[in-house]
């Protein structure tokens, strides 16, 4: 069995060419994408349809309702049944997706002994400013309204008693996914504009605006998954804040944003043992590797 990751930012075209080299390789997938993990959630997280999924089996992808929590740690746990599965049926495993802060636990492990359930007491500006006070080096990493992080970061520092990074030191993680090959798809930023937009029309075509309809009436605008891009601008139009084409436009923006962020933290993080390209040569590259 071989394992690799294809990595790139939000409309790179990573699912498609998943499914495609998953084809002609006997793989399997897991998903890496932190809005695809939800069930009901189809159109604004751009997952892959029960169609286009053919008969590819794949994990990671409507493993809990909008309302039920998932973290890196059930990511890890896809993982493994992923995994299993692939080994006992003789197939590849490939993992996609633009979630790179799952993919870069895989990697590097997770440090055990604190309990990740624990919440925040306090505001996160203000669990953002304590922990930047003790730990600036680790903080600085971590945008001020990423709740999850500072409050995974406090769960750390109010069981522990001590900074993450001093938590870290003294609990080294231990690699799960060892010698992962990574692929990652990059394209021009006008050209992936360009994508986005288009991919944006077609979500609104699609029916964006009713499925968050169903979403609100079924589970309101509480759970953390109501926030994500494409459910919360579409809420605002709703609200009246936004016209039609506001709202095209606002998805678009905010899609582009997180590309950016998605790309620099790619960058940044996973520089080694990684192969960079377009789709056209990926595609080649990746099927040269299952083959050898």
């Amino acid at each position: 069995m071989k394992e690799i990751a294809i990595i790139g930012s939000t409309a790179s075209g990573k699912t498609a060419l998943s499914i495609d080299i998953a084809q002609k390789t006997n793989s399997i997938i897991l998903s890496l994408d932190s809005l695809s993990v939800y069930k009901e959630i189809d159109i604004a997280s751009a997952k892959p349809t029960v169609e286009e999924r053919g008969d590819i089996i794949h994990f990671g992808i409507d493993e809990v309702y909008p309302n039920e929590e998932f973290d890196v740690i059930q990511f890890i746990d896809c993982y493994k049944k992923a995994k299993n599965y692939a080994l006992e049926n003789n197939n590849n495993l490939i993992i996609v997706g633009g979630t790179g802060f799952y993919l870069k636990a895989l990697i590097e492990g997770l440090s055990t002994g604190v309990d990740s359930k624990i919440k925040l007491d306090i505001s996160v500006n203000d669990a953002y400013e304590l922990l930047y006070s003790i730990d600036k080096e680790y903080m600085q990493n971590i945008e001020r309204n990423d709740r999850y992080r500072i409050e995974k970061a406090y769960a750390i520092y109010k069981q522990s008693n001590k900074s993450p990074s001093q938590y870290f030191l003294d609990n080294p993680k231990v690699p799960i996914a060892k010698d992962l090959k990574i692929f990652e798809i990059l394209w021009d930023r006008e050209e992936l504009r360009k994508r986005i937009a288009l991919r944006t029309k077609l979500m609104i075509k699609d029916g964006v605006i009713d499925e968050v309809i169903a979403l609100e009436k079924k589970y309101s605008r509480q759970p953390n998954a109501m926030s994500s891009i494409g459910i919360i601008e579409t809420l605002d139009y709703l609200d009246g804040k936004l016209s039609k084409d506001e709202l095209l436009e606002k998805i678009s923006l905010n899609t582009a944003k997180l590309a950016k962020r998605q790309n620099t933290f790619n960058k940044g993080q996973f520089t080694e043992n990684k192969t960079s390209n377009v789709i056209s040569n990926l595609n080649s590259d990746i099927i040269k590797f299952f083959t050898l």
